[in-house]
């Protein structure tokens, strides 16, 4: 199958909360575009993106799938992310590689903590975004009110292309505010055929204004345009799509869609926008990347004729067939049988086989042309983040960068023949998943796994169980907790001295420790003037500060957010060494840090609970018994309440099963990691004690 010409060509991601429809509206464009001739339910545990069994299961997305379709003579290449937020991800690794996205709303609930998540990981990347307003035919839906939700959460600048016929369950179709038709769908074919019919007399009115505000949002992007208007000339419908895609591709507004995937309406003239409004990798900035050599800043453009390129954005691992490597060519031509070269690890990768992905099924390539998404089969040494390139031309594209985990579990192989199928399974997992973190306790020797919420570890110990048939033990989830210090200390020293005949070992470092900004982490300033301690003993300094950072002083969790300044010290013409000024940074940090007055730090979730208006008053009790703390409500359109509060995530273990007991299973919430704070002295005490720490 060859490639489309560049320009129609669509890189395009489908993001959202969960359970807005993401998956549903996929699984119609697939069918719509003939990838597939049944159309398959994510309620069913039958949906085409949802190939794993653990999302048949539970009727979420998981991984990020990738499919390739076809329609008004352009290539779509799609990526259908997870909606939930232990799967963010999967979210924030496919934008990176995106050129455009369709964000998927609920007409009822409008826009959601997730989906502001997504919106401004799209923000980030400078991802172009049309919106689909999804589920019109339901109870409480508003497609205004959606809107007004978009302005407020997101400040955004909605664009409605479209307005709905009729609303809730008599919802039938849409009218096209650019071409003034108005198009309903019969359930009878699935919605394979719209019929146009005159727009109903009853919302004319409403049509008219809206197409009005349409136009004159639009023609603020052209001067021309804007005189013409004024004027009282007609604009056609090619200048109105062209300014649209104009603005969309610019960020000046979010052209908005609305219909209902699971009943069949409005799906196609998403895919109408995608191909009119979304950008083709032409229409996107060349991507800066760092040349491996000279380490200055080099354009790479979307041409075949330039160096090859290509950024690996995922990695799968399949039992079957070994390890499935994403990437996305950002110029030049990757073929199968070529060398590649790997500039972050300093290795040479042959190219196997290369594919292209129908969700899990795949097609054979003998090349892969620059702006196009494929995979390939095999690849040794690269993982997510890493680049592939041309090694006559080695480059270095910007990795990555993803959330921290707050969330841990212990695990333990239920028999010795269990141990190596253990190890070889957290190898694959954590290869695939940079938000899996596996690490060994040095006092218990327990197995410590970490990740992004309980539901993030259940998927991934429910993998280890089904795809590398692990038998395995797993202890209560525990969290990820933090220290830091409160003060700033003058003088925190570390002075390292051994003799043991002969040359001996000898190192002496005085640093400033100071508390900074949350979210900083640690950063080191050298403040050594006239070589009181040599230069080539500086950066063991900062190693030495930086392992001790590892390790807290009040329950052995990782230090952060610090800042460490060298500022004096002293060294042994003969008996300094790196390993010793590396010893006395360590014992600097640790020093100051006691000196600091040390705080534990645990994670709060931002928590979002929909609930019946009867049961807010027990949710909202149980949530300030959790040391939560509600920061707003608000009332929905379908009689529902939203609670918006903070809450440590110590506290957030087993909450669906209490909300569903407080509200008769008609409850729901998310939450999602907002900061860390200091803890309570009595609770640290209750955690010294829970960790077997020694409480003073």
């Amino acid at each position: 199958m060859s490639r489309h010409p560049l320009d129609r060509v669509r890189n395009i991601g489908i993001i959202a909360h969960i359970d807005a429809g993401k998956t549903t509206t996929t699984e119609r464009i697939l069918y719509y575009t003939g990838m597939i001739h049944r159309m398959g339910e994510v309620h069913d545990g039958a949906a085409t993106m949802d190939h794993m069994v653990q999302e048949q299961e539970r009727g979420i997305t998981i991984t990020s799938a990738a499919t390739t379709t076809f329609w008004l003579d352009h290539q779509v290449n799609i990526i259908d992310t997870p909606g939930h937020i232990d799967f963010t991800a999967e979210v924030q690794r496919s934008l990176r590689v995106l050129d455009g996205g369709v964000v998927v709303f609920d007409a009822v609930a409008g826009v959601e903590p997730q989906s502001e998540t997504v919106w401004r990981q799209a923000d980030e990347y400078s991802v172009p975004r049309i919106a689909f307003v999804n589920k019109m035919d339901r109870t409480g839906a508003n497609f205004t009110r959606t809107m007004d939700m978009m302005r407020e959460r997101l400040r955004a600048v909605p664009l409605p292309i479209q307005w709905p016929i009729g609303l809730e369950d008599s919802f039938r179709g849409v009218v096209d505010l650019v071409t003034m038709e108005a198009k309903v769908w019969d359930t009878g074919d699935l919605g394979a055929n719209a019929e146009i019919i005159d727009i109903p007399a009853e919302i004319l009115d409403e049509i008219n204004a809206a197409r009005e505000e349409m136009i004159e949002t639009i023609v603020q992007e052209d001067d021309d345009l804007m005189m013409r208007y004024l004027e009282g000339e007609e604009i056609t419908v090619d200048e109105i799509r062209a300014i649209i895609r104009k603005g969309t591709l610019d960020g000046t507004f979010n052209p908005v869609l609305c219909g209902t995937a699971l009943r069949n309406k409005g799906v196609q003239p998403v895919l109408d926008a995608i191909v009119y409004y979304l950008p083709s990798p032409l229409d996107v900035p060349p991507v800066t990347a760092i040349d491996a050599v000279t380490e200055e800043e080099v354009l790479r453009h979307p041409d075949d004729n330039e160096p090859v390129t290509a950024l690996v954005f995922k990695v799968v691992t399949d039992p079957y067939v070994g390890r499935l490597s994403y990437f996305r060519v950002y110029s030049g031509v990757l073929e199968t049988g070529s060398r590649l070269e790997n500039p972050v690890k300093r290795k040479t990768e042959r190219i196997g086989v290369v594919v292209r992905m129908f969700s899990n099924r795949r097609e054979n390539l003998t090349k892969v042309q620059s702006g196009d998404i494929a995979a390939v089969l095999g690849l040794k040494h690269t993982f997510t983040g890493d680049t592939l390139c041309d090694p006559n031309h080695p480059v270095i594209l910007e990795a990555i960068t993803f959330p921290e985990p707050v969330i841990s579990v212990s695990i333990e192989p239920a028999t010795n023949k269990d141990q190596d199928k253990l190890g070889l399974a957290l190898k694959a997992l954590s290869e695939e998943d940079p938000t899996f973190r596996v690490e060994g306790d040095k006092q218990t020797g327990q197995t410590i796994l970490y990740g992004m919420g309980e539901l993030h570890l259940e998927v991934l110990v429910d993998r280890m169980r089904r795809e590398f048939k692990v038998s395995a033990n797993v202890g209560r989830p525990r969290v990820a907790y933090r220290e830091t210090i409160t003060r700033t200390v003058e003088r925190a020293e570390g002075r390292f001295v051994r003799q043991s005949g002969g040359r001996g070992q000898y190192g002496h470092a005085i640093v400033k420790i100071e508390p900074i900004e949350p979210g900083e982490g640690f950063v080191f300033e050298n403040g050594i003037v006239q070589g009181i301690i040599p230069r080539e003993f500086i950066k063991p300094i900062e190693d030495g500060l930086r392992e001790a950072m590892e390790t807290g002083v009040i329950a052995g969790y990782p230090l952060v957010d610090i800042k460490a300044t060298l500022y004096d010290g002293s060294f042994h013409d003969v008996d300094s060494s790196e390993m010793a000024f590396k010893i006395a940074g360590s014992m600097a940090m640790k020093d100051g840090v006691q000196k600091g007055r040390p705080v534990l730090l645990e994670p709060i979730m931002a928590v979002e609970v929909v609930a019946p208006e009867d049961y807010i008053g027990d949710v909202i009790g149980n949530i300030s018994a959790s040391r939560g703390m509600v920061e707003g409500i608000e009332m929905r359109s379908d009689g529902l309440q939203t609670i918006k509060s903070r809450v440590p995530l110590a506290e957030m273990f087993g909450y669906a099963t209490r909300l569903r007991s407080m509200t008769q299973g008609r409850g729901t919430f998310t939450m999602e990691f907002e900061h860390y704070a200091p803890v309570t002295s009595d609770i640290a005490q209750q955690i010294m004690k829970e960790n077997g720490e020694k409480v003073a």
